[in-house]
């Protein structure tokens, strides 16, 4: 009788839906921010020093009315290592068509404090490169599954050559340099999150920049391509050195 409850509860065990097979580790992606509040926006960004989160230009923050939420893993339970912090200064890259660029710099009202489980990532010290794995994350819903999951979720993706990437693009759309495709045909290659993260070789290099990947499987999906703005983003930071700070951490 105990042999044929162990083999029924590994069968439940393994019976688990595809939407809990990609929820992440917990707190293994120590560099995800939640970014939440204003007039009801949500998305991703990925935290790269103390002051300093990047995200997409979809995503569209607000100075002190969004707040960022670090060391997130359950949208609804506070764990006890999440931070809490007002959004100061938002930096938009110029020009801001979504043609050209996708790529927002948000400053935080007062500097991160680094846990175990809130840790900047590296920016890239090379562009990625064709056929390498590369790991997505974000709070989004993937496809086929309509709602935003309170979990961080984590997507395993190849990246794509620039040619196939072109090649998959609808019309409406218009690829340059500035773009990394990632993902392959048929399985779950994106999320509908604003920002979502990709890491390679533990390097950010990619914000999801358009979802084509999720209304149709077999494209792939693009990405800022990260290692192309290591300068402006160095210039931003220079620029917007902050002084004394103002009170900006919920808790």
């Amino acid at each position: 009788m105990n042999l044929f409850l162990l083999v029924v509860a590994f069968g439940l065990a393994g019976a688990s839906p595809l939407e809990d097979s990609k929820v992440c580790q917990p707190h293994s992606r120590p560099w995800q921010v939640y970014l939440h509040g204003g007039e009801g926006m949500s998305c991703s960004g990925a935290l790269i020093n103390e002051w300093w989160i990047v995200t997409s230009l979809n995503c569209a923050p607000t100075s002190y009315s969004t707040i960022a939420s670090l060391g997130e893993h359950d949208m609804k339970v506070e764990e006890g290592t999440e931070q809490h912090i007002y959004v100061a200064d938002v930096i938009i890259h110029d020009p801001y068509r979504t043609s050209l660029h996708s790529l927002t710099m948000v400053r935080l009202a007062e500097p991160a404090r680094f846990t175990q489980d809130i840790q900047p990532i590296p920016l890239p010290s090379r562009c990625p490169q064709p056929g390498e794995t590369c790991y997505v994350s974000g709070w989004g819903s993937i496809p086929n599954k309509y709602k935003p999951s309170q979990h961080l979720k984590c997507l395993t993706v190849p990246v794509v050559d620039d040619q196939t990437c072109m090649n998959t693009f609808p019309e409406v759309l218009h690829w340059n340099t500035n773009m990394v495709c990632a993902g392959q045909a048929n399985t779950d290659n994106c999320m509908y999150d604003g920002g979502s993260v990709m890491v390679c070789d533990g390097q950010l290099q990619g914000l999801q920049w358009f979802n084509n990947g999720c209304m149709n499987p077999a494209e792939p999906t693009v990405y800022t391509k990260l290692c192309k703005y290591n300068d402006w983003i160095n210039y931003v930071m220079d620029q917007y050195t902050p002084t004394e700070t103002t009170p900006g951490k919920m808790t």
